[in-house]
């Protein structure tokens, strides 16, 4: 067994629960409940990722080892680990929702590797917590292999991330209402052993601002910043100003790179916003297939469409200004905390300009760019024309060439609005085609800039849909190519072409490919 090295500081540092256990209730005056993960029938490992196994020090004996599925099923504890859930508030669907905190997340501990990088380990899925309410503090398999899957396709996209060390089936069953109809049904168990540097929310910060507790507030605060944000310096106001100003050029800049590869959170609720910047809680998130800025794959957001593609922006800022609401105990006037909003929106729009420069093989971004990009996506929505089909079509097409449009034809959902469009797509090809002759770069400069920013595989829904299929029937093997194919998601694949294609028609309608439930 290799040995790892627990430095807890979150439960050493910052004062907890003094009753221990799952009892529910409410815990105010405290940022954590002690308590260990409830023992499953039968952990058995499904799948792993090797390069968060590596990073963590673990040999492959180590996960061949029956010991491995135990610790991150739940059932035993390595030396050092200390298993808590967090205390948080946060707003849910733009309203203020009280405590709610790790309902069925267990942290194990933050193991501090030979390299001085720091991963909290924390299994999703081990049962209940003070702040589990009504919920049983369990995972099913579907759900367990979304959060495992695209934990690491998000990081191997480029994507700030939290990441994914294991996926452990539990041997028993779940019970679970998949789409709130009243027709629960029991489903398998699983449990994700999910990674991240901190696990530290907005909601964090908003809960003992709602309950006025303001030495907790300012405690948390002097803690994240000290280990998490060790290299900004200074004191007092300066120093919290310093601090918000990057959690908001962070997040602006996780936010740009899910617009970049089409990626829809689903559930922006402000206990899912990390104060890191990273995506983080993946419940019903989704790819848009056919571009639609108005897209939601949130079943329970299908009426307002507050977290829709084309609004995450705004969210993110609405979510910060939540964020900045809390922390203005801390501040004498509320100056700094806008300035800090600002700086979100003037990153966001710097980054997005930078990365769809980069969608586009464009060495040096301008402003006058942004109308290039708007009209294209303006053209996307209208002719539902796929999102990552179009822009990895574009690293081959001569827009100067006869008929630039025709290897464009894959990219679309209708053949008749295809026909439609293409004179407005030979327009938009000519103006990029002038565009590309004002820029400084080489074809093959550009196509190489293209293909690391265009990714040829995501992990669309029916995809990940399709792998659980074979799962619930006993058979991992398309959990672990998908994982393969997506640790790879600029390259080529031979022989892997149908992870590339469009959304078949089937999936359109099709539970679990199209919208997902929370429980999803």
């Amino acid at each position: 067994m290799t040995p790892l090295r627990f430095d807890n500081a979150f439960v050493r540092e910052l004062p907890g629960d003094p009753e221990t256990g799952p009892r529910l209730r409410q815990v105010e005056g405290a940022l954590y409940s002690r308590v260990d993960p409830t023992p499953v029938a039968a952990p058995r490992l499904l799948a792993h990722s090797p390069e968060m196994a590596q990073a963590l020090g673990f040999g492959e004996a180590d996960v061949a080892a029956p010991w491995f599925a135990e610790v991150f099923g739940g059932n035993r504890l390595l030396e050092g680990m200390q298993p808590w859930a967090s205390n948080y508030g946060g707003h849910q669907f733009g309203h203020w929702a009280g405590q709610l905190g790790d309902g069925r997340a267990i942290s194990l501990g933050e193991v501090v590797t030979a390299g001085g990088e720091r991963w909290e380990l924390q299994l999703k899925g081990a049962g209940p917590t003070p702040y589990s309410r009504t919920a049983d503090g369990r995972a099913v398999l579907r759900s367990s292999i979304r959060e495992f899957l695209c934990s690491e396709a998000m990081h191997h996209l480029g994507v700030p991330s939290t990441r994914a060390l294991s996926l452990v089936g539990t041997g028993e069953a779940v019970l679970r209402d998949m789409f709130y109809d009243g027709h629960p049904e029991f489903e398998p168990g699983a449990v994700v052993c999910r990674v991240a540097p901190s696990f530290v929310r907005f909601g964090h910060f908003e809960l003992p601002y709602a309950r006025g507790d303001h030495t907790l507030l300012r405690q948390l605060v002097d803690f994240t910043i000290r280990r998490d944000f060790p290299h900004l310096e200074g004191s007092g106001e300066a120093l919290y100003a310093a601090w918000f100003g990057e959690v908001c050029e962070r997040t602006a800049q996780t936010v740009a790179h899910w617009m970049r590869v089409g990626f829809v959170h689903g559930v922006m609720n402000t206990d899912n916003l990390s104060i890191l910047g990273l995506t983080i809680d993946y419940g019903p998130y989704g790819w848009i297939d056919n571009y639609d800025p108005d897209w939601t794959p949130n079943t329970t957001d299908a009426g307002r469409r507050r977290y829709r593609f084309g609004q995450q922006m705004q969210v993110a800022w609405w979510n910060l200004s939540r964020l900045a609401s809390a922390l203005s105990p801390l501040f004498a006037s509320t100056e700094p905390l806008q300035a800090g909003l600002d700086w979100y929106a003037s990153s966001y729009a710097t980054v997005e300009r930078r990365l769809q420069a980069d969608k586009l093989g464009l060495a040096e971004p301008r402003t006058e760019d942004d109308a290039l990009h708007a009209s294209l996506h303006t053209l996307m929505a209208q002719a539902q024309i796929d999102m990552t089909l179009f822009y990895r079509a574009l690293l081959d097409v001569d827009p100067t060439q006869p008929h630039p449009t025709a290897a464009m034809e894959e990219a679309f959902y209708d053949a008749a609005l295809r026909e439609r469009f293409d004179g407005e797509l030979r327009d938009w090809l000519a103006r990029y085609a002038k565009r590309l002759g004002e820029d400084p770069q080489s074809p093959h400069g550009r196509r190489e800039r293209m293909r690391r920013a265009n990714p040829r595989y995501v992990l669309r829904n029916y995809l990940a849909q399709q792998a659980i299929d074979q799962a619930t029937q006993g058979d991992l093997s398309g959990v672990h190519t998908l994982l393969e194919v997506m640790r790879h998601p600029c390259d080529d694949q031979p022989g892997r072409e149908s992870y590339a294609g469009k959304r078949p028609d089937w999936a359109k309608e099709k539970a679990g490919c199209s919208m997902l439930s929370c429980s999803s």
